[in-house]
């Protein structure tokens, strides 16, 4: 499978959640692959900041961050909108990320040695807004975005960049611009429509 819109990647995980390949499996794989192929792009890495929102594309990071954590890499998890609230797989990593001891701080209350480490790691991962986001960039999200744009490490974004569409590639004001993305399953059609704004573009299987 070439491509696939946003609905037809949600019904592909739900057929494959009634056929026994959970959710929180599907996004543990979604990380792991993350993980490693940034460390295969970033041989030796040693700081990265991993940027999450509260859905499913914040849960992914979780899992991305907890790997790069694993493998001996200096990594911050920044959350864009605080705490994944709603019980489910994202707010599980969350956790998991929690009591591994990965340092996270939420954004708004970032003190300026966080931000400055978000500036100079060298690799940054956007996990903000996945492919369920259309029109604007919300005011966290859109300071997130600000954010990563403006650090001098290496972004890679998972599934989609934040503030783009997936369907679309419409881009929001001050969306994301990713040197790699990881998409996951199949590439959607932003990866086609966005070029500029996705860089490079890896699939990863998750097991579906």
């Amino acid at each position: 499978m070439l491509e696939v819109t946003a609905a037809q990647m949600k019904e592909l995980e739900r057929k494959a959640s009634e056929a026994g390949l959970s959710y929180e499996d599907m996004m543990e794989n979604a990380g792991q692959a993350a993980a490693r192929i940034l460390l295969e792009r970033l041989p030796g890495l040693r700081t990265a900041a991993v940027v999450c929102g509260r859905g499913n594309n914040g849960g992914d990071g979780f899992v991305a961050a907890r790997k790069l954590f694993e493998a001996g890499c200096c990594v911050h998890i920044c959350l864009a909108d605080g705490v994944p609230g709603t019980p489910g797989a994202a707010r599980t990593n969350y956790l998991r990320a929690q009591r591994l001891g990965v340092p996270i701080c939420a954004l708004e209350q970032a003190d300026e040695a966080e931000k400055a480490f978000l500036r100079t790691a060298q690799a940054v991962v956007d996990a903000v807004t996945g492919t369920g986001f259309h029109g604007q960039l919300r005011e966290n999200a859109r300071l997130a975005a600000q954010l990563i744009n403006g650090a001098q490490g290496f972004v890679l974004a998972l599934d989609v960049p934040s503030g783009i569409e997936a369907d679309t590639g419409r881009a929001a004001e001050g969306a994301v611009k990713a040197a790699l993305t990881v998409t996951f399953h199949a590439k959607k059609p932003c990866h086609r429509l966005a070029k500029g704004h996705c860089g490079e573009v890896r699939v990863a299987r998750i097991g579906i």
